[in-house]
C-alpha cells in the first residue's frame, strides 16, 4: 500500500499555514527543513492540489488551502481530544460505565462500592439499571451494559459468571402472621401449612426457587399461589397479610420488603449465587476494569457478610 495522508500531514501544513513560513514551521515542529518541504510536497501529490504558492520572501496560502485550513485544524482538534479522553480513561480520570443489577445489590454492594469510587474518580460517570436476571443476562449479550451484577439464570455461553457472593434463603412474613412465634430458623414442616407468595420465573430468585424440587411444599400448588414479577410488587401483596414468600437473605434486607419478618430456612437448606457478569468478546475499558475491581475490594468489608451471606 502506498503512502497515504496522516495526521503528520495536517500538522506540517497547519505550521505552514499559521507561520507562512517553512523555517520557522520546521523549527515549530522540531524538524529540519527539507524535511518539512518533503512533507509538504507529499501531501499535495496525495491531494492531487497545490496548497502554497512560494516566493523568494513570503509562502501564501492557494485559495483551496485557505479552505482546507479550517478543515485541517478541526481534524486536528478532533484527534487530539480524543486521543486526550482515552488517556483520561485509562487514568480513570473520565468515563462511563453502564450497569445492571439486582435491586439488593445495588443496595449493599454497588451502592458502597460507587460512594468510595465516585470519591477517587470524581470524573466517571454511571448508568444504573434495576432488572431481572434474564433481562440483565440478554441484555449484557446484546450490549447494552458494561457489566452485571445478578444471579446466573440461562448460562449463555457468551457470558463470563464470576460468583462472588451467597446468601441463604429465608422465609419473608407480615409481622402479625403466626410464623413470627418461631425464634430462629424456620424447616420446611413450619412453613407447609402457610399460603406461599412466588417470585415469577423471570428473576434469578424465582428461578432458583422453581429448580429446587425440595420447595414443593410451597411450589407445588401451582396457579392457585399468588406470584410477584419483582420484590415491590411482593412487598405490595404481602402486604395484605395472611401470607409468606421465600427470599435470599440480602434480599430480604433490603426496601421495601425488609419491613417484615425474616427466618432464615433450614431443612430445606437453599442459597443464591450472585455473579459478576460480563461478554466473553467484549474487551472491557480501564475504567470498567477498576469498578469491578472495586466491586471485589468492597465484598472484602466484613459488613457485607450480614448474617446468612457469604463471600465466594
Amino acid at each position: 500500500m502506498g503512502a497515504q495522508i496522516s495526521i503528520r500531514h495536517f500538522r506540517c501544513f497547519i505550521a505552514v499555514a499559521e507561520t507562512r513560513s517553512f523555517t520557522l514551521a520546521a523549527n515549530r515542529l522540531f524538524q529540519t527543513q527539507s524535511s518539512l518541504t518533503a512533507t509538504i510536497k507529499q501531501l499535495e501529490e496525495l491531494a492531487g492540489i497545490r496548497l502554497f504558492d512560494r516566493s523568494t520572501r513570503r509562502v501564501e496560502l492557494t485559495q483551496d488551502a485557505i479552505w482546507f485550513k479550517k478543515v485541517a485544524e478541526d481534524v486536528i482538534r478532533d484527534f487530539d481530544n480524543a486521543i486526550s479522553d482515552l488517556r483520561a480513561s485509562s487514568e480513570g480520570r473520565k468515563g462511563h460505565v453502564r450497569i445492571a443489577a439486582a435491586s439488593s445489590m445495588i443496595v449493599h454492594v454497588l451502592g458502597p462500592t460507587l460512594v468510595a469510587f465516585r470519591k477517587r474518580h470524581p470524573g466517571i460517570s454511571f448508568s444504573v439499571f434495576d432488572e431481572g436476571a434474564d433481562r440483565i443476562e440478554r441484555h449484557l449479550i446484546e450490549g447494552k451494559y458494561d457489566f452485571g451484577l445478578s444471579s446466573r439464570l440461562n448460562n449463555f455461553p457468551d457470558l463470563n459468571y464470576r460468583p462472588i457472593l451467597a446468601d441463604k434463603f429465608g422465609a419473608v412474613f407480615p409481622k402479625d402472621h403466626p410464623l413470627a412465634a418461631h425464634e430462629g430458623k424456620v424447616s420446611g414442616r413450619d412453613l407447609e401449612p402457610y399460603e406461599y407468595i412466588g417470585l415469577t420465573t423471570s428473576t434469578g430468585i424465582g428461578a432458583g426457587i422453581s429448580s429446587h424440587t425440595e420447595l414443593e411444599f410451597a411450589t407445588g400448588k401451582g396457579e392457585s399461589n399468588d406470584y410477584a414479577s419483582s420484590t415491590t410488587s411482593l412487598f405490595a401483596i404481602l402486604k395484605l397479610g395472611g401470607k409468606y414468600s421465600l427470599l435470599p437473605a440480602l434480599a430480604a434486607s433490603s426496601e421495601p420488603v425488609n419491613e417484615f419478618e425474616f427466618r432464615e430456612m433450614y431443612d430445606p437448606e437453599i442459597e443464591r449465587e450472585i455473579c459478576l457478569i460480563t461478554q466473553k468478546k467484549r474487551t472491557q475499558s480501564p475504567t470498567t476494569q477498576r469498578l469491578l475491581e472495586a466491586i471485589i475490594d468492597t465484598l472484602s468489608n466484613d459488613s457485607i457478610t450480614a448474617r446468612g451471606v457469604r463471600r465466594l
